[in-house]
């Protein structure tokens, strides 16, 4: 990892790299992507299984595209009884904390006055597709992510796609789908998968929103789709920024800068501080741990590639750092970390204290590791029950209260030109 110090060129650089990445990150990939997805929306599963022999290598039959439940019912034998413990606490886990946000949204939004009768009614989405990563590791932790939310919403149908593998979906994905409540599982990834749910096809019923991470050409596509259906973002790869002050030991600081760089080789790993002496000590710990990392490579690509070190004045200025890049992940390890709390504005999750690594996050902590990357903080949020319902505005007039504004429609309508909205009102109020 490189040390930049802010005020040195070096750093200006590194600083407006990062704080463009969401350009970076993709865009030119929607050339390659449009083909795949008019292909598949022209041939359906003839197009799918022909990409998926392509990308993925593998020739799955048509038929054989859709995991069967004795599949599920078998991936229960091949995981551990200690990890299946483990896969239904993080359920629970999860669940709780997305019930609780699901309380806001019983909500009854009602306003009555003379005559006029004003709600919003909430409900859930019909069908759903979630797209779980599959190339590079297993994510059981990402199935439940995606689907328990929106199972808690009441979504109808939950459908989910991930890439096929020579020896099999990992078993921990089928079981974490079926506790989690999905209702069908595909053996699809990539390009080819956002395309079967987006438009539909003969074995893949069209969905009404495709969300979950997936690697540049995945974030390509739901981009390009977005509009048939909605999507809940567009991901980049992991990050992490780190904020942390010499209170801290440095293999707490270094392991959480791998534990995001191990995610990618493009991840976006980056610690600020005000102590120098920190730093170092942070960048000889980093090269000690990733010796003995399985993910070595991938972790210390990332790390030389796009990862860095800033060195700052104080933490006041680290902050203002913080909110200028706007990261998915956010970890204050300083003595004070609640102090520090109130001046971050944009950041998808944060992690306060020695104690609380972001990878608890990752796994069962309760919230969502679905969260805004690439500078997105600043306008949008985690993924949560609320982005599986949709408002639907309900209005009520009398017509003793439509005569009210008859004179008010007639003005709007002048000015805007649209005389036949003027007429709407008016013929009811000719009307005996």
């Amino acid at each position: 990892m490189k040390i930049l110090r802010i005020g040195e060129e070096g750093f200006k650089r590194y600083l407006s790299r990062v704080e463009g990445r969401m350009v970076q990150e993709g865009l030119h990939l929607e050339r390659e992507v449009r083909p795949i997805l008019e292909d598949v929306r022209k041939r359906g599963d003839r197009a799918v299984v022909h990409y998926t022999q392509v990308f993925d290598g593998l020739r799955i039959p048509i038929h054989d595209l859709q995991v069967k439940r004795s599949e599920v019912k078998e991936a229960y034998r091949k995981v551990s009884r200690d990890f299946l413990g483990t896969l239904k606490k993080a359920a629970q886990r999860i669940q709780k904390f997305h019930q609780l946000l699901s309380k806001r949204l019983t909500l009854s939004l009602k306003l009555v006055e003379k005559g006029t009768r004003l709600e919003q009614v909430i409900r859930p989405l019909e069908r759903v597709g979630i797209y779980v990563p599959g190339g590079k590791a297993s994510y059981p932790s990402t199935v439940f992510m995606a689907a328990i939310p929106a199972k808690v919403a009441g979504v109808q149908e939950i459908f989910m796609v991930t890439p096929p593998q020579k020896e099999g979906i990992s078993p921990a994905v089928l079981v974490a789908a079926d506790l989690a409540g999905v209702d069908r599982i595909y053996r699809i990834g990539g390009v080819q998968a956002i395309a079967a749910l987006a438009y539909g096809t003969k074995s893949v019923p069209k969905v009404d929103k495709i969300v979950g991470p997936g690697n540049q050409y995945v974030a390509a596509a739901k981009r390009c789709v977005h509009g048939e259906v909605d999507i809940d973002m567009v991901a980049g790869p992991s990050e992490i920024v780190i904020v942390s002050d010499e209170s801290m030991p440095p293999s707490f600081v270094a392991a959480d800068l791998i534990s995001q760089a191990e995610h990618d080789e493009m991840a976006l790993a980056i610690l600020i501080t005000h102590s120098e002496a920190l730093g170092r000590m942070v960048k000889k710990e980093v090269e000690r741990q990733l010796s003995s990392l399985r993910r070595r490579n991938v972790a210390s690509e990332s790390l030389d590639r796009r990862g860095a070190i800033l060195i700052v004045k104080n933490l006041e200025q680290a902050i203002q750092l913080v909110n200028r890049i706007a990261p998915e992940h956010l970890e204050l390890l300083v003595s004070r970390p609640f102090s520090l709390i109130k001046g971050v504005r944009h950041a998808g999750a944060v992690f306060l204290g020695p104690y609380t690594p972001e990878a608890i996050g990752d796994y069962l902590a309760g919230p969502n590791h679905i969260l805004p990357t690439a500078g997105t903080a600043r306008f949008s949020s985690s993924l949560s029950v609320e982005d599986f319902i949709k408002r639907t505005n309900v209005v009520s007039f009398t017509r003793r209260a439509l005569g009210r504004f008859e004179k008010d429609v007639k003005r709007f309508s002048e000015w805007e030109g649209l005389e036949g909205h003027y007429r709407a009102v008016q013929v009811r109020m000719k009307s005996s």
